[in-house]
């Protein structure tokens, strides 16, 4: 008898649903779906942490046209993280450089190709591979759901990425620590004037600084799986090796997490879709293949402290052991 695939559906089995490549994204394709009615219905709690779920697991989900508020967006931020275990004193992130407005309250991030937060320091002679990145890893206490909704007219996978990697590379990665820092952000406040805001969705994430020393391999806590968790954008030293070996593992990395399209999903958006994923399992980077404003409104969760566990399985140990054997291969 073979086994089952696992799916993370639970409850969310009942709406059409498709995986979009093996390792990455799901997409729920029909409008008829919409997070405003899970938001409302009488077991929202159960479909949303099974959301959660779905979403720690697929690294990203997709809904499409999307009817959501701003405020129904602000509270699926906050519900996804508590009910899938995030400490109580985590909220959503205020961004360091974000305004309240009459339109809006620092705690939600307008993403537009005119400028802003998404575009600090962004040059269009670069190559796009330059912007793969993690949510906001300068914070002591760093992002686990973000969620972008674009009303006018893509992600790649930590868990396969950590997977991807030799055994001996793996576990000369795992115990390292490595630096996130936003120094972008801090030049744009020190040019335009501006104070740094905080706290910034925990009471660990104050200061100007900026900056936060993580794990370079943590352990989710929702699967319990190994991911790889440095990025391009906001990572700047290994602490533990010397400047030229940091330099040359980082740069490997982001070849790894850049270069590798089987374990990557992209996206062509429609108006109004929706995409969660988690920051904790996955990278993302935007790809300028469009013409005229693209514009969106994103509200990030505060997770928790990450971590490393040594007893942590990677998703493949998880998901396809492998039978013990005492056999020398080949005899």
């Amino acid at each position: 008898m073979v086994a089952a695939p696992f799916s993370p559906l639970g409850s969310l089995s009942v709406f059409e649903s498709h995986d979009v490549t093996p390792h990455i994204g799901t997409r729920f394709p029909n409008k008829s779906v919409q997070l405003s009615s899970i938001l409302a219905a009488p077991n929202a709690d159960e479909l949303l942490k099974d959301l959660a779920t779905l979403v720690s697991h697929r690294g990203v989900v997709f809904f499409s046209d999307q009817d959501i508020t701003i405020d129904q967006q602000k509270a699926l931020g906050s519900r996804l993280g508590v009910l899938s275990g995030k400490p109580a004193t985590s909220t959503l992130h205020i961004h360091p450089i974000s305004e309240n407005t009459p339109e809006l309250t620092a705690d939600v991030s307008v993403i537009t190709s005119e400028g802003g937060i998404a575009r600090t320091g962004y040059k269009n002679t670069i190559r796009a591979s330059n912007g793969w990145h993690t949510d906001i890893t300068f914070e002591p206490v760093p992002s686990d759901y973000s969620i972008l909704k674009l009303h006018t007219i893509p992600p790649g996978n930590g868990y396969e990425a950590y997977d991807k990697l030799s055994p001996a590379y793996q576990k000369f990665l795992e115990g390292l620590t490595a630096v996130h820092d936003a120094s972008g952000f801090r030049e744009h406040a020190q040019k335009t004037g501006k104070a740094i805001n905080e706290p910034r969705g925990s009471p660990e994430n104050t200061g100007s600084h900026l900056t936060a020393v993580h794990p370079v391999i943590r352990t989710h806590p929702v699967t319990g799986y190994k991911s790889l968790f440095v990025n391009k954008v906001f990572t700047t030293r290994i602490v533990e090796l010397n400047e030229e070996e940091s330099d040359d593992v980082l740069a490997y990395l982001a070849r790894h997490v850049s270069e590798n399209h089987d374990m990557q999903v992209r996206y062509t958006w429609g108006k109004n879709d929706v995409a969660i994923w988690d920051n904790r399992c996955t990278f993302h980077t935007g790809t300028n293949d469009y013409e005229g404003l693209r514009q969106g409104k994103r509200v990030v969760s505060i997770g928790e402290k990450p971590y490393f566990d040594l007893n942590s399985k990677s998703r493949r140990q998880a998901l396809w052991p492998r039978p013990e054997t005492s056999e020398i291969p080949g005899k």
